[in-house]
């Protein structure tokens, strides 16, 4: 199994801070964003990352992490997304990296406390089909904001981007598990309303056959992309020393 790491996106609700820079560039405490991606994975078993990106600023990732040994990667490499096309289409420019087989994706701008090692092993023991990383939210007008999964007991039935009603209270993180059938699926994806291929229509494919499994991990979740005063909640918890 091979990780990627998608760390591209204009970066508009960071604004005016991404007006120099890609968002995955930005210090949080004392290093930049991207970094952390790379330590989870690394820490998750993954010995071999893709990291997709796009806009003016991606060569600063390579002047960022190199060839990724001194980050503990065994061998890195980087695609490029040409334009601003959604997550699920950088997904798809990992296809001849990953060799068409089982692949963890990590959203740049996620953090979490707990480790992911837990939830890579369970996927890597499940027979077929996808997974996700749900976390707990209390405050119903931030889950009008994410993805969340309507749940019938343990089990997804629905995941619904930015509810207005919101159906449970689990968001879906931005750690993501796709066994081989991805690569077959993705060219099916229509764009949405915004021109983009959506990472949600690729997990609803899956939930929809029965063939999403879950976990809630406790402990902190931050999309330090999601908002200003998302990226300082998320800074503040790097900066307190909590993580991990």
């Amino acid at each position: 199994m091979k990780g990627v790491i998608l760390a591209g996106g204009s970066g508009s609700r960071l604004a005016p801070l991404t007006r120099i820079t890609n968002k995955h560039l930005l210090p949080l405490y004392d290093r930049p964003m991207v970094t952390y991606a790379v330590e989870a994975l690394v820490e998750g078993g993954f010995s071999e990352l893709m990291l997709v990106t796009g806009g003016t600023h991606a060569g600063e990732f390579f002047r960022l992490l190199g060839n990724g040994q001194e980050y503990g990667i065994e061998r890195l490499f980087y695609a490029y997304q040409e334009r601003p096309g959604g997550i699920a289409e950088a997904l798809g420019l990992a296809e001849r990296f990953v060799g068409g087989e089982r692949c963890c994706v990590l959203l740049a701008d996620n953090i979490f406390e707990r480790p992911l090692r837990p939830v890579v092993e369970k996927f890597a023991a499940q027979e077929r089909g996808a997974r996700v990383i749900l976390s707990r939210i209390a405050e119903e007008q931030h889950l009008r904001h994410l993805g969340v999964a309507e749940l019938d007991g343990d089990r997804i039935v629905r995941i619904v981007e930015k509810p207005a009603e919101p159906p449970s209270p689990f968001a879906v993180t931005g750690a993501y598990f796709y066994d081989e059938q991805v690569w077959e699926i993705l060219p099916t994806l229509e764009p949405s309303g915004r021109g983009e291929l959506e990472i949600t229509d690729l997990n609803n494919w899956y939930v929809e056959r029965g063939q999403m499994e879950a976990d809630v991990l406790d402990g902190f979740w931050g999309d330090a992309g999601e908002s200003i005063d998302a990226y300082y909640i998320v800074n503040d918890f790097v900066r307190n020393g909590r993580r991990g």
